[in-house]
């Protein structure tokens, strides 16, 4: 059997900078550390995190007042940012860049009086935040479906937004289907899936066609992983979105001589690992390392982590 391990897989710039935000910030308080929302869709990464004493919550209320808290890479809604002002908790904004440029093209389009129509998936944490922006100008739909339905004030007056882990071909058709309807809509200059999402695509199109089945390593609640399986098996792979190793099922790969794993943009490499050795010891397996697309993007940390640091010693003692 041979491994083609896809490059690029797993973490991004976003994440990588909430992950060492959230680090750091349990080095200069100490635990407990909070964090709105989960700081990824990541299993393994919460975990690892909840055993350092950081207590992840979905509400602030959750929050004893005068506390430190993150928020998630998904970024918050402007009403959990005056909440967390009114508790004075010391609010961290772990957000992801290329979330918050969405962020801020929805107020700018608010702010001239469009519609914004936002695609993503109802219920996800990006969504939320983004949704909160301008809640009385946002319609969210995830379909063309949905698309056909909307029914708008002012159809000239109308812009789009994208959630950024969606599927790059479900959000063209989405697209398509707006374009049709809205022929003067608005969008940004500059697309909203980000670059980490469509490069992870990218690779999994050009390298599941060469597999028998393809292991994505990420979560159940991740969007952007679940959107590389469904690339898969859109392809007639066989393909299982896992959170690590001990999910693995041997009858997967009876028949199999190639085996593509990648990994969604918050899951950590040390899991992709454990899966190649699984392999390796169990298959007899070779590895055989597939680059589609270099990235070399870097976040730096919130400014308001920064003047932190650079205060110098921790506030630990008068935490106690």
């Amino acid at each position: 059997m041979k491994i083609l391990l896809a490059n690029p897989r797993g973490f991004c710039a976003g994440v990588n900078m909430a992950i060492e935000c959230l680090e750091r910030a349990l080095d200069y308080f100490g635990s407990p550390v909070y964090v709105y929302h989960e700081i990824v869709h990541n299993k393994y990464v919460v975990d690892r995190f909840s055993k350092r004493g950081t207590v992840f919550v979905e509400t602030l209320a959750e929050v004893p007042e005068g506390s430190p808290l993150l928020y998630s890479a998904h970024g918050v809604s402007p009403e959990i940012r005056q909440e967390a002002k009114g508790r004075r908790l010391l609010a961290i904004d772990a957000t992801c860049p290329l979330v918050t440029k969405v962020h801020l093209e929805a107020i700018k389009y608010a702010r001239e009086g469009y519609t914004i129509i936002l695609i993503g998936h109802e219920g996800h944490d990006e969504v939320i935040g983004t949704m909160g922006e301008a809640p009385d100008q946002m319609v969210l739909v995830e379909t063309a479906e949905d698309v056909e339905k909307l029914e708008l004030p002012d159809p000239d007056k109308v812009a789009y937004l994208t959630q950024t882990t969606l599927s790059v071909d479900d959000a063209n058709i989405v697209i398509a289907a707006l374009r049709a309807k809205f022929p003067k809509i608005a969008n940004p200059p500059k697309d909203d899936i980000c670059y980490a999402t469509q490069n992870r695509q990218e690779a999994v199109r050009e390298l599941a066609a060469r597999a028998d089945v393809v292991l994505v390593l990420g979560s159940q609640n991740s969007s952007n992983s679940r959107r590389l399986a469904e690339i898969a098996h859109s392809m007639g792979i066989p393909s299982h979105l896992i959170d690590g190793v001990s999910e693995i099922q041997s009858s997967w790969f009876e028949g199999a001589e190639t085996v593509l794993i990648t990994a969604g943009a918050s899951a950590p490499e040390d899991v992709v690992q454990e899966c190649v050795d699984y392999l390796q010891n169990h298959c007899g397996a070779t590895i055989e390392e597939s680059f589609v697309r270099e990235e070399n993007v870097h976040f730096p940390l919130p400014r308001s982590l920064r003047e932190l640091l650079d205060q110098g010693a921790a506030p630990v003692a008068d935490r106690a």
